[in-house]
């Protein structure tokens, strides 16, 4: 599913792996706890962690962004790929991002959710 998303590329730090478009990171998967760190706006972080705490849990908040951990065992993919491409969409540049919203359905549900 991630080859949806364009110019997505993976960077090892060891004990994680980051996806990263155009060097900026928006996704780190730390395999060992089956968990995912994704950006998000900090009024998704906070919606999200207080509907599914047993899902979703503050990772740290900078600038205007909340990241979240997401348990990978209590999510189906679809969501969590349109969780992704969310976090995608927050760090793109704004072009990338508007061809992507434009030709795919799951960009069109995050462009008018």
């Amino acid at each position: 599913m991630l080859d949806e998303l364009p110019e997505v590329r993976l960077s090892h730090g060891g004990e994680w792996v980051g996806l990263k478009v155009r060097d900026k990171g928006f996704a780190y998967l730390w395999e060992a706890t089956e968990t995912v760190g994704l950006k998000a706006t900090i009024e998704e972080q906070i919606a999200l962690v207080s509907e599914r705490p047993e899902v979703f849990e503050v990772q740290f908040t900078a600038g205007r962004f909340g990241w979240v951990v997401v348990h990978l065992d209590k999510i189906d993919s679809d969501e969590l790929f349109e969780l992704v491409a969310e976090a995608w969409c927050l760090t793109a540049p704004k072009q990338l991002v508007a061809d992507f919203e434009a030709t795919h359905p799951i960009g069109q549900r995050v462009q008018s959710g």
